[in-house]
Parts: structure tokens; sequence; C-alpha cells
């Protein structure tokens, strides 16, 4: 009876058979709903971004100021800058980087304003300075004005696009006469 052994306690052998199934399906769902997904958005048009003209973007930005009609130095600040970017954006200009003085010296020299609107922004950008750098308290009137001022600027230089001419039906040359 010395060779006898006594019963060991049951071994657990892992089955591996039902994890790779679980990962072979769960990576199936996951390949199936990316290739849905890609499919999905192949079919949808593309959304083309809205672009927003400079003139109507700087109309927004000057509605927006006349919040701030209570505060002149801010008001003086959004009012200036809204013209300041949109002259930038509609005659390529540096408008924002420079001072006032430097803006007028370059803008004269460009043909991109009338005279009249030249002045015109010369009075704007002056009063403005004066608010927003001599501390220079302007009546809700006068805020009001500026406002008025650089409305009429945008409205007087926004792109205009003008009717496509219309194309005169092409006739053609006679063709010559050969006598023989």
């Amino acid at each position: 009876m010395k060779d006898l052994v006594d019963i060991r306690a049951p071994v657990y052998v892992f089955d591996q058979w039902w994890l790779l199934f679980t990962a072979i399906g769960i990576g199936l769902i996951a390949v199936g709903l990316l290739i849905w997904f890609v499919l999905r958005r192949k079919n949808q048009p593309p959304t083309l971004p809205v672009i927003v003209p400079a003139h109507e973007r700087a109309r927004q930005k000057l509605q927006a100021a006349l919040d701030l009609l209570d505060k002149p130095k801010p008001f003086c600040i959004l009012v200036s800058d809204a013209v300041r970017l949109y002259l930038e954006e509609r005659f390529e200009l540096q408008a924002p980087d420079r001072t006032t003085d430097e803006f007028l010296d370059e803008l004269r020299w460009r043909p991109v304003l009338s005279s009249g609107q030249k002045d015109l922004l010369r009075d704007f950008l002056v009063r403005c300075d004066l608010v927003k750098f001599a501390k220079v308290e302007l009546a809700p009137n006068d805020l009001q004005g500026l406002y008025n001022s650089a409305l009429t600027l945008i409205d007087q230089t926004a792109a205009t696009e003008a009717p496509p001419a219309p194309v005169a039906a092409a006739t053609p040359p006679p063709l010559p006469i050969s006598t023989r």
C-alpha cells in the first residue's frame, strides 16, 4: 500500500476558447460600427462654413457697442476696434497695429477711400482717441454720433457685388465670299 497515493483535488483548467470568441465578437462589432460611421459621414453633404462679410461683422460689433453707451471708454474702444478691423479686412490695411497718426498717414497715400471718407474717419478716430487716452468724457449724444459716424463709414465702403454683365450673343463673323 505504500505505492498508493491519495486522490488530489481537481485542477481547474481555464477555458480560453470563450474568451477568444468574446474578443473576436467585440472586435467585429467595433469594426462594424466604425464602418457604419464612416459610410454615414460620407453620405452626408459637406457643410460649408458660412462666411459673414466684413461689413456685416463690423455692424454686429457696433450693435454690441450700443450696450456700452453709458461707459464712454469701453464704448470708444469697441467702436474704434470694429472700424479698424473692418478697414483691415476690407482694404488690407494695417489699422489695428498702428497709432491713429500712422494709420492716417498710410491712408493718405492709398486711394481706397474718398477724401470725404478720410475726413470722416480722421474725425472719428481722433474723437475716439480723446476718450480712450485723454480721458475726455463725451455725452451720450456725442457717443451716439461716434456710432453713427462708424456706421456711415462702413455703409459707404461696404463691398457691393456688381451684377454680372449680360453676355452678348456671339455672332460669328461673316464668311468671306469667294468669287471664282
